[in-house]
C-alpha cells in the first residue's frame, strides 16, 4: 500500500559535521539501515549503541532514518508494531543491551503473536572482556543476549564484522517480512560499532534480498476447494489474518458474494469484511458469540482464511461433538509454531489444507468459482447496545455514538478497541476502519501501538482514534510523549471505569463458585482512592487533555472539540468515565461455555 507516513514529523536538526575522511563501522551499519528504506528508528538511548547513535545523527543527519525518542523500550517496539499494522512494512526499534531487551520483551511477544514485522536492533557491551569498562559494561553484556527473546522471534544474530552486519540486516528484513511475519533481533557489539575503518565498504543492493512473493497453492487444491464451496449449501467464510490492502478487501467481498457464503470476523483482528454487508452473519467480538456459533454449526463447508484460533473456534461452536462441516484451512501460520509459546492455540481438524496466505488463494478461488445463482441468506438482525436506562452514567455504547457524531464527515481509523466493546457499535467498511488488538494480550501496549499507527496514518485522510481502558492507559501512558514530541496527531479516548475491570469479573466468578461474597470482587482491582487525573497526566506530557467527562449530557461538548483539535494536528486524550460494574457488552462476544471458562 502507499505510505502516507512519509509525511514529515518534527525532526531534531543536528549541527552539520565537518567534512572528514574518517569512517567508523557504525557509519556503515547506519548506511545499511538507510538503504533498507526504514524511515524511523524508535529508541530509548543507551550506551551500548552509542556508536550507532552518533552515526545516525552525525553521519546521516537524523534523516532516513529519523530518530523517534521514547521513554521506555516497550514503547519503542509497540510503536513499530502499530506502524506496521497500517504501513505493512517494518520500522526499526533500538533497545539498550540486555536491560533494554528485557523491557521490550512484552512488546516483542505482542508483535510475535500478532504476526507483525518489527526489526529490533540491540547492542551489547564489548564482547571482548578486556575492553569492558568496570561495572556497567559487565552488567550490560550477556553471553547470549538473543536467548532472552528467542522463543518469540523469528530469527536473531550477533554479527562480528561490518560485512556480517550488512548481511544480518538484510536477512532480518527478509525474514521479518516473509509470511508468517514477525519480529527479528540483531545485536551489535559496542566495540565493533566504535572501530575505525580504513576503507569504505560497498553496500549490498537491498533489492536483491527481498522477501519472496506469496506462495501459490497447488492448482489441484484450488480446484478441490472451489468444487466443495460451489457444492455447499451453507458455506461460511472465517475472515482472519488478512492484509490492509483495498484490492484484496474487494476480492474477499467478491468471493463471499459469488458463493452466497456467510462471513464471520473477529475483533482481535483488523477489519476484514464490511460488517454492514448482508452476508456478514453476526457482530464481531473478542470471543465467539452464540449467534456466530450457531452460524458455524449450520455450515456444511467452512473456509478459514488464516482465522485466529480455528481449533478453539470450532470447539466453541461444536462443543464435545465432532465438527460436522468440511473445513478448508488457508494459512502458513504453522511455520511460526514452536514448543515454548502456546500462541498457536488448539490444533484444528482440517479436511483440505492450502499452504498459502489468504490473498493469493482468494484471487485463485475467484477465478475458479462460478457465481452461485439464487438468494443470499437473510441478513441477521442487528441489535444496538444501549446504556442502562436512567442510571445517569455513560456506557461504552453511548461513548461510541458520541464518537460517531463527532467524526461525521471524517474517515476515522479505529486503532484499538477495549474488551468491553461490542461489535454492533460500529460498522467497518474499509480495511483501515479498524486495526485489531495487540496479539499477546499484554496490558500497556495500547498507547505505544496507537502512536505507531497514527505515525503511519500521518498525511493520509484518516483520523487516528484509539479507544483504550484506563489500566492500559496508565501502564503505557508515557508513550504519548513521543506523539507530542514528534507532532503526531492522535485522538485517544479512555474508557475509564477506574478499575482493572476484566479481573473483577474473574474474581466474581471465583467467588460465586466458592459461595463467597461477590461484593469483594473490587478489592485489589480498583484504580481509585485517589483516582489518577488522566487528563492532567496527558497535559503534563504536552498533549491536550480533556475530562473527566462523567455525564451523558457532557459527551458531545467534549468529543467535538477533541476531534477538531486532532484534525488541526494535535494529540488529544479524552477521559470518559464509563459505567462501573458489569456491562452486557463484556459477555456479548462469549458463548455460555466460554463464560464458564472465564
Amino acid at each position: 500500500m502507499n505510505n502516507p507516513s512519509d509525511a514529515a514529523v518534527r525532526r531534531d536538526m543536528p549541527v552539520p559535521s565537518q567534512p572528514s575522511n574518517e569512517l567508523w563501522a557504525s557509519d556503515s551499519i547506519a548506511a545499511m539501515i538507510r538503504a533498507l528504506d526504514i524511515p524511523y528508528v524508535v529508541l530509548n538511548p543507551g550506551s551500548s549503541f552509542r556508536g550507532l547513535h552518533d552515526s545516525l545523527v552525525n553521519h546521516l543527519g537524523n534523516e532516513r532514518p529519523q530518530m523517534l525518542v521514547v521513554l521506555h523500550e516497550e514503547h519503542a517496539v509497540a510503536i513499530a508494531h502499530g506502524y506496521a499494522k497500517v504501513a505493512s512494512r517494518p520500522l526499526a526499534a533500538f533497545v539498550h543491551s540486555n536491560v533494554g531487551l528485557m523491557h521490550a520483551s512484552m512488546a516483542i511477544y505482542n508483535a510475535w503473536a500478532d504476526r507483525v514485522p518489527v526489526i529490533v536492533l540491540g547492542a551489547t557491551g564489548p564482547v571482548d572482556a578486556a575492553k569492558r569498562r568496570p561495572w556497567i559494561d559487565w552488567l550490560h553484556t550477556a553471553q547470549d543476549q538473543g536467548a532472552l527473546v528467542r522463543h518469540f522471534i523469528k530469527w536473531d544474530a550477533q554479527p562480528a564484522s561490518v560485512g556480517a552486519s550488512h548481511e544480518a540486516l538484510l536477512r532480518a528484513r527478509q525474514i521479518a517480512t516473509t509470511a508468517p511475519q514477525g519480529p527479528v533481533y540483531v545485536c551489535f557489539d559496542a566495540t565493533l560499532q566504535e572501530t575505525r575503518l580504513s576503507s569504505v565498504p560497498e553496500l549490498p543492493d537491498p533489492k536483491r534480498y527481498l522477501a519472496p512473493p506469496p506462495a501459490r497453492p497447488a492448482q489441484e487444491l484450488i480446484d478441490q476447494a472451489a468444487q466443495w464451496l460451489m457444492q455447499a449449501q451453507r458455506p461460511v467464510i472465517l475472515m482472519g489474518r488478512v492484509s490492509r490492502d483495498k484490492e484484496a478487501w474487494e476480492e474477499r467481498v467478491a468471493l463471499a458474494e459469488a458463493l452466497g457464503a456467510r462471513v464471520l470476523t473477529d475483533l482481535k483482528l483488523g477489519a476484514a469484511f464490511p460488517t454492514a454487508h448482508e452476508l456478514h452473519a453476526a457482530p464481531p467480538g473478542f470471543f465467539l458469540s452464540d449467534a456466530s456459533a450457531a452460524v458455524l454449526r449450520d455450515a456444511d463447508v467452512v473456509l478459514s482464511l488464516d482465522w485466529w484460533d480455528l481449533g478453539g473456534t470450532l470447539k466453541a461452536a461444536w462443543g464435545s461433538q465432532p465438527v460436522q462441516s468440511r473445513v478448508i484451512q488457508v494459512s502458513v501460520d504453522h511455520y511460526s509454531h514452536n514448543g515454548w509459546s502456546q500462541d498457536h492455540q488448539g490444533l484444528p481438524p482440517v479436511d483440505l489444507f492450502l499452504l498459502s496466505e489468504p490473498e493469493p488463494t482468494v484471487r485463485l478461488l475467484n477465478q475458479a468459482i462460478r457465481p452461485r445463482s439464487g438468494q443470499h441468506p437473510s441478513p441477521s438482525p442487528k441489535v444496538k447496545a444501549a446504556a442502562p436506562a436512567g442510571d445517569g452514567t455513560i456506557s461504552i455504547a453511548m461513548m461510541a455514538e458520541a464518537l460517531k457524531r463527532a467524526t461525521s464527515g471524517c474517515q476515522p481509523c479505529l486503532i484499538r478497541l477495549p474488551l468491553g466493546w461490542s461489535g454492533d457499535m460500529w460498522d467497518f467498511e474499509d480495511p483501515l476502519d479498524y486495526l485489531g488488538y495487540d496479539g499477546g494480550g499484554g496490558i500497556g501496549s495500547g498507547p505505544g501501538m496507537a502512536v505507531g499507527a497514527a505515525l503511519a496514518l500521518k498525511g493520509s485522510n484518516r483520523l487516528p482514534v484509539a479507544v483504550i481502558g484506563d489500566g492500559d492507559y496508565m501502564m503505557g501512558v508515557s508513550a504519548f510523549w513521543t506523539a507530542a514530541n514528534a507532532g503526531i496527531p492522535l485522538l485517544t479516548v479512555v474508557c475509564n471505569n477506574r478499575s482493572f475491570f476484566n479481573d473483577e469479573l474473574h474474581q466474581e466468578r471465583v467467588a460465586r463458585d466458592r459461595n463467597r461474597p461477590v461484593e469483594n470482587r473490587w478489592i485489589g482491582q480498583r484504580i481509585s482512592d485517589p483516582e489518577p487525573d488522566l487528563a492532567t497526566i496527558a497535559r503534563g506530557q504536552g498533549l491536550l487533555g480533556i475530562g473527566p467527562v462523567a455525564r451523558p449530557d457532557e459527551l458531545d461538548a467534549a468529543m467535538a472539540p477533541a476531534v477538531e483539535a486532532v484534525r488541526g494536528g494535535a494529540c488529544v486524550v479524552l477521559d470518559v468515565h464509563v459505567t462501573p460494574g458489569y456491562s452486557p457488552s463484556m459477555s456479548s462476544g462469549m458463548t455460555r461455555s466460554q463464560e464458564d471458562d472465564q
